[in-house]
């Protein structure tokens, strides 16, 4: 199989995330519940993978990386956690239903309002607008960092400048950039960072987290057990244990933790250069294809996305040919992303994605190109 479905989730691992979870299975206890070497373990294994993507994400204290099963999760408690009643948020028509669904919930459940920044017929927004659609009680602004659909990258310098200026957070959904180029969130200007580990940071799925600056307070998404302040009837208040409520995915922590140290040999600049290349190859190559329809802005930096359309044919049609004829593995559909779809003119059609990473060849590339050929001209 072709696998050109990295957007999703990483197919293929580092050797040593695997052999990190083995190990984690048979000799990990609980973190937090206890003195013995099992627990031990893990709490050293947890904290350990908290130090590393802490330095990896350019966050400012450890204790601040709170671990989640996904990005979906982290998302909901960041939103969740600082939007109350009378709050407004900003955010863009290029979200992942993943920022989009929670904030709808918000404005039913507890009268939050929401704007939407509009995308193009390219997928681009016009950052004059965050400036025009920002209010007194603008709490917070959300963004991808990369659209999921389109791959454009959006500029979180300028949002956060602007953002700020207002005294309002940036909460970033870096679910499409996180260990594909270097996320720096205090050079971003990013408040909360959100992030999964089964696509770009290419560790388990079941993993993923957030790292949140110095000062920023938010209340606790679900209360439990934490091995610590047994007789308190109200969640602790310090991070991380505050966000961390349950048992941690310790095994999956440990793959993530090995994921990071092989992203640190490899350098996040490599990987960045090589998706871009990558990506630029495979655009190249299909966009001048008679019947082919590509969409996104590839006039600058991009992420390791591209999504195309032949003529007026379902995306879920031209996927499923390309993986029962050709062994490639593409995302059809409408990806989650129903705002951007409407705004490219796709709601019905959708689109066929394409996406790459580390481990994608040259080769792989140029027979997905092919195989478009083959079937625009059928």
């Amino acid at each position: 199989m072709i696998y050109l479905d990295n957007a999703a989730t990483t197919l293929r691992k580092p050797p040593q995330v695997g052999q990190a979870m083995l190990d984690a299975l048979q000799t990990l206890g609980n973190s937090s519940r206890g003195t013995h070497a099992g627990a031990l373990d893990a709490a050293h294994t947890i904290y350990g993978a908290r130090v590393k993507l802490a330095q990896f994400f350019h966050c400012a204290r450890p204790d601040h990386v709170v671990f989640t099963s996904n990005i979906t999760e982290s998302l909901n408690i960041a939103l969740c956690g600082l939007l109350r009643p009378g709050d407004h948020a900003l955010s863009t028509d290029l979200e992942h239903n993943s920022v989009l669904r929670p904030l709808y919930r918000l404005s039913a459940e507890r009268g939050v309002a929401v704007d939407f920044v509009p995308a193009d017929r390219q997928g681009c927004i016009d950052y004059d607008d965050f400036e025009r659609l920002m209010r007194p009680n603008t709490k917070l602004v959300v963004c991808t960092h990369a659209s999921n659909l389109t791959g454009n990258l959006v500029d979180i310098n300028r949002i956060s400048a602007i953002a700020h200026a207002h005294g309002a957070l940036l909460v970033l959904d870096a679910a499409q950039t996180a260990g594909t180029r270097d996320v720096d969130m205090e050079a971003l200007g990013v408040d909360v960072l959100c992030f999964t580990g089964h696509k770009g940071l290419m560790g388990p799925q079941g993993t993923g987290g957030m790292c949140i600056r110095e000062g920023v307070e938010i209340a606790p998404f679900k209360v439990g057990g934490t091995g610590v302040q047994t007789y308190s009837v109200t969640q602790p208040e310090q991070y991380p244990t505050r966000l961390e409520a349950g048992t941690l995915n310790g095994h999956g922590i440990a793959g993530l933790s090995a994921a990071i140290d092989y992203l640190n040999e490899i350098g996040a600049e490599a990987v960045e250069a090589r998706e871009l290349a990558l990506t630029r190859r495979f655009y190249e190559a299909v966009r001048m294809i008679p019947g082919i329809t590509v969409y996104g802005d590839f006039s600058g930096a991009h992420a390791g996305i591209v999504a195309l359309n032949i003529r007026d044919c379902d995306s879920g049609e031209i996927s499923d040919a390309l993986s029962e004829d050709y062994g490639i593995a593409t995302r059809p559909g409408a990806h989650c992303a129903p705002r951007l779809h409407e705004a490219l003119g796709t709601k019905a059609q959708g689109a066929v994605r394409f996406s790459f990473s580390w481990f994608t060849t040259e080769a792989e590339v140029d027979a997905a190109a092919d195989a478009l050929r083959e079937l625009a001209q059928a």
